[in-house]
């Protein structure tokens, strides 16, 4: 703004000295004070002045002198600015009323304060003077001066009234007409604030700053070209805060021209409001670069455009889409689009960013919402748009993109329309892997035969009809998964699938459940003599063919076939070493029989079947004639295996051996301690019976009166009614009379809890139950199978229960079956599902120590399929990270992304964007979220987490739009994850924090 100019302004001091100076003529020598007074007010020397001023008012006689005295008095407490000058001056108006000075007093005080720079006390004096007092030259001067005190006062109202007196003044007009056309121009009156300068004719007035306000007032009035012209005039003279507005008026100029490569360099000078810009400067800057091609450029403009909600953001958040699409940065392509897709300012604009948001939703996912909806909710907003036809594909194949089949099939099966048969049999294949994957195999195998129903793809065909058969056998049902195997294996594109390698191994397994023998043999020769590459199924194949072949009674093929499962690595060798020792013994090889079963017992002293071997050793040794090493094998079995349900069998062995030998003492004490020791056994049964006999040989039947009279665990009386109870049971239960079998069963261990057929009673009505879904019912027979021990359901009771609590997630009361199962299971599955369990169980109860062990112990079984390696590499990572070891954690989560599905590979994806995060390695820890979006879109809770993770990224990268647009999103997405949200914000406040330094648009009061 420009300053008064004193060249313009007389002093009217001055004139006022000059009277005073006349009046010297008329003193006399006695007023000599007075004059000396007057002579160094004149030479400025105002305190030496004031104080001889004070001394002749209070002295003189005369009036004149007094008042005068009184009045410069005055005048030099304002000129020294003295406290309580202004009531200095004031006493001297009241105490002279008729002094010929009283006007001047008034002008001279303001007219000082006016030179002085101190507008409000000027103000304050120039309403006292009496107007019509004045002259016509002091009264333009008056006007003026007053004028700018109230301009400079902000009452521009008041200010123009006085400015506008003296527009025709030779002196003022110049100054009055600026300062009336800047009161216009700050009213954005630009019309009249350029009538106003065009008048001014004064070329000092004109050079000083006219051409920035002209600009300026150009620019707004859309004359741009002038605007630019008298800006590029004004630049050389300005100050540096103007130099800055000058540059943005130039630029801009340029830009609404659209000559936007002349508009980058001056738009790039220009420094801001107070050193920030706002969003609409960054706009301006990176559209400039957008139409140059310079995408580069404009994205670091673009992306700076925080938090907009104004039509200017809307068109920057879609041309910045359209520069990270053109340097094939989609995923932030797809942020962009989706928030210029969310602001109506444009509907055009809105439109086009959603179709562009929707197919790239389709083409690389989307962590915020399911792509099918993207897709769906384009559909309903714009129903007839040229692009529905691609619209609807685009959401069909979203559904399997997002491996969301479930919701493909439902849209599938209410708009038929939406996709060929082909793409509905693909859709039903899928669903039903995944039904499979799931464990839910009657519902897999429905879906299955949907897929065999809308036949179009002959590889499908096949593989629907493998996926089924596997269903089946699954559900016990072996007859119908034959069938669909050899379906499978008539197709002629089976040979074409993965699957097909393994066909003749699984139709080995299908007939080996049916007890189809001779084709058991043939399935699993076929795949043996297939060359497979698989040697685990090789080893498995030829244990099932050699169990085929020993079960028909065929030793020798037998035994050469568990010597080729001996020759390769598998996990049941001890197994093979078993059965083919048995073999031995039945081609009457007994010798060859006790050298391997020795062999045996010494080379595999973990196996499960050590104590079958001790108890099959003693046996041989008994039937070739060596009781005495019969009877040590024997009591080798009892001493190591107490929990063993062969160590009664044992026992009994042992007294029978005894009695046969009429050893009847020790006879009779062997089976005492069956009877003690495992008095719910068949075998204490027949040891009291054995024992009877023997008492009655012996003649003291009264002794074995005696004893039975006090067991309790058997009603050897009722013996007759137990077995018929039992056996009507049975019989409905074999004849497929599931109900009436379940009453049976119910009556007989409600009326012999302890009879003997307890285990089996309990046993096949838990089994019952269970195939029924009610697990509940079935779990308490389970646990009394399980509880009791030394039965043959034992094993398979102990799992039963685990599964039932571990399928309520009840592990404190699992933990103590499952231990028991890892210590008893004959069968390396079981086993396997006790350790995978006890794993997991004590992760949860954060017994991370054991929860390793269980994992180790769960991966060194190199049988086991992947989705239980991924959960034993899973509770590794947690466990790490749980404990601090971060190193570990990404180690095995590594190994878990190479074979995790679902849950687990959603997790591990997180993990492996985390680590990557933690290392700088940026780009590609958005590789990973990315992946973590598009394949894993289901698991939303991993997805929030990876997003925040992108933020932090995209931030890092220096992309402040893509980190704080992903992170609000993730506040208004996720608020079923509190944890989530709360982390969101936190990283928000930060980023804008500091954002907010250099862009004046974005808000910090809130998120």
């Amino acid at each position: 703004m420009l300053k008064k100019n004193t060249a313009f302004f007389p002093i009217f001091l001055g004139m006022f000295c000059l009277g005073i100076a006349q009046e010297t003529k008329i003193y006399t020598h006695d007023k000599k004070d007075y004059q000396d007074a007057l002579a160094l007010y004149n030479n400025e020397q105002y305190q030496a002045a004031q104080t001889i001023f004070a001394k002749v008012k209070n002295n003189t006689a005369d009036l004149e002198t007094k008042a005068n005295s009184a009045y410069y008095e005055a005048n030099a407490a304002v000129r020294l600015n003295q406290y309580g000058a202004d009531r200095l001056m004031e006493d001297f108006v009241e105490k002279y009323p008729t002094s010929t000075k009283r006007n001047s007093a008034f002008a001279d005080v303001a007219e000082y304060y006016f030179e002085t720079g101190k507008y409000p006390y000027a103000l304050k004096w120039y309403k006292k003077v009496d107007q019509s007092a004045l002259s016509r030259n002091e009264m333009d001067k008056f006007n003026f001066n007053y004028g700018y005190s109230l301009f400079s006062s902000k009452k521009p109202k008041d200010a123009e009234r006085y400015l506008s007196k003296v527009t025709n003044s030779p002196v003022y007009a110049s100054q009055a007409k600026y300062y009336l056309g800047y009161i216009s121009y700050q009213q954005d009156d630009y019309e009249t604030a350029n009538e106003r300068f065009d008048e001014i004719t004064d070329q000092e007035v004109l050079e000083d700053k006219l051409s920035y306000y002209q600009a300026d007032m150009n620019f707004k009035l859309g004359k741009f070209e002038e605007a630019i012209a008298l800006a590029k005039k004004q630049l050389p003279k300005s100050n540096r805060k103007e130099v800055s507005e000058l540059n943005k008026i130039i630029g801009e100029g340029y830009f609404n021209l659209g000559q936007y490569a002349n508009a980058i360099p001056y738009l790039e000078e220009y420094k801001g409001k107070r050193g920030k810009w706002s969003n609409t400067d960054y706009y301006l800057l990176g559209y400039c670069y957008y139409k140059q091609g310079d995408f580069a450029n404009a994205i670091q403009q673009f992306n700076k455009i925080i938090g907009g909600t104004n039509s200017v953001s809307q068109n920057a958040y879609y041309h910045l889409a359209e520069c990270y699409l053109n340097l094939e940065k989609k995923p932030e392509a797809l942020n962009a689009f989706r928030n210029a897709s969310q602001m109506d300012f444009s509907p055009e604009i809105q439109k086009d960013a959603y179709l562009n948001y929707a197919r790239l939703s389709y083409e690389i996912g989307n962590a915020y919402e399911p792509v099918p909806q993207v897709i769906s909710n384009y559909l309903e907003l714009y129903p007839n748009d040229a692009h529905t036809k691609e619209m609807q594909e685009l959401l069909v194949d979203s559904y399997i993109s997002s491996k969301n089949f479930r919701g493909a099939m439902e849209l599938l099966e209410k708009n038929r329309g939406f996709a060929s048969k082909a793409t509905y049999q693909k859709v039903a294949f899928y669903l039903g892997t995944e039904l499979f994957i799931d464990g839910d195999y009657g519902a897999a195998a429905e879906t299955f035969d949907k897929s065999l129903g809308s036949a179009e793809d002959a590889l499908y065909e096949a593989r629907a009809s493998y996926w089924k058969a596997e269903s089946l056998y699954l559900l016990n049902r072996f007859d119908d998964a034959l069938s669909s195997y050899i379906q499978f294996k008539q197709n002629p594109s089976a040979k074409l699938t993965e699957e097909y390698k393994d066909m003749d191994y699984n139709l080995g397994y299908a007939y080996f459940k049916l007890k189809d023998y001779g084709n058991t043999i043939s399935s699993f020769n076929a795949y043996a003599n297939s060359s497979p590459s698989d040697t685990q199924k090789l080893y498995d194949a030829y244990l099932r063919l050699g169990d085929s072949y020993f079960v028909t009674s065929k030793y020798w093929p037998a035994i050469e076939t568990y010597n080729k499962a001996l020759a390769l690595t598998g996990p049941q060798k001890d197994y093979a070493a078993y059965h083919k020792a048995l073999s031995y013994g039945f081609i009457g090889r007994g010798n060859t029989k006790i050298e391997e079963l020795n062999s045996f017992v010494e080379r595999y002293p973990k196996s499960t079947l050590k104590d079958d071997a001790l108890f099959e050793l003693g046996n041989t040794y008994i039937t070739s004639g060596q009781e005495q090493k019969g009877l040590q094998s024997y009591n080798r079995l009892i001493n190591e295996y107490r929990g063993s349900s062969l160590v009664p069998q044992a026992m009994m062995r042992q007294g029978l051996v005894h009695y046969n030998a009429n050893r009847n003492d020790q006879a009779l004490g062997k089976f005492k301690s069956v009877v003690r020791d495992y008095p719910n056994t068949q075998e204490a049964v027949q040891a009291v019976a054995t024992a009877k006999l023997i008492y009655v040989d012996m003649g003291r039947v009264d002794e074995y009166a005696a004893w039975v009279e006090n067991l309790d665990f058997v009603e050897v009386t009722d013996s007759e009614l137990d077995n018929a109870t039992f056996e009507s049971a049975n019989k409905q239960n074999l004849e497929g009379k599931k109900d009436a079998a379940i009453k049976g069963y119910e009556k007989y261990v409600k009326q012999f809890p302890n009879g003997l057929h307890a285990a089996q009673a309990n046993f096949n009505l838990a089994q019952l139950y269970f195939a029924k879904g009610e697990k509940e019912k079935a779990l308490p027979y389970y646990v009394f199978v399980a509880d009791k021990g030394g039965s043959e359901y034992g094993e398979q009771a102990l799992t039963r229960v685990c599964e039932i609590y571990i399928g309520e997630k009840d592990y404190d009361k699992a933990l103590p079956y499952l231990e028991r199962l890892e210590s008893v299971a004959n069968i390396q599955q079981n086993r396997t599902f006790a350790q995978s369990n006890l794993m997991k169980g004590y992760y949860g109860q954060k017994n991370y120590p054991k929860t390793l062990e269980y994992a180790d112990k769960v991966l060194a079984n190199g049988t086991i399929d992947n989705r239980i390696k991924s959960d034993a590499q899973i509770m590794i990572a947690r466990s790490a990270m749980a404990t601090g070891d971060e190193a570990k954690a990404e180690s095995a989560y590594k190994d878990v992304l190479k074979i995790a599905s679902g849950a687990t590979a959603a997790e591990a994806l997180y993990y492996d964007a985390y680590f990557k995060n933690k290392s700088g390695d940026h780009e590609t820890s958005n590789t990973a979220v990315q992946k973590l979006a598009k394949d894993y879109a289901a698991y939303k809770e991993w997805g929030g987490k990876g997003l925040i993770i992108m933020a932090k990224n995209f931030y890092a990268l220096d992309d402040a739009y893509q980190a704080t647009y992903i992170l609000d999103s993730v506040i208004a997405n996720f608020a079923q994850f509190p944890e989530i949200v709360t982390e969101a914000k936190g990283e928000l406040a930060i980023i804008k924090a500091k954002e907010a330094q250099s862009n004046s648009s974005i808000n910090t009061d809130g998120n």
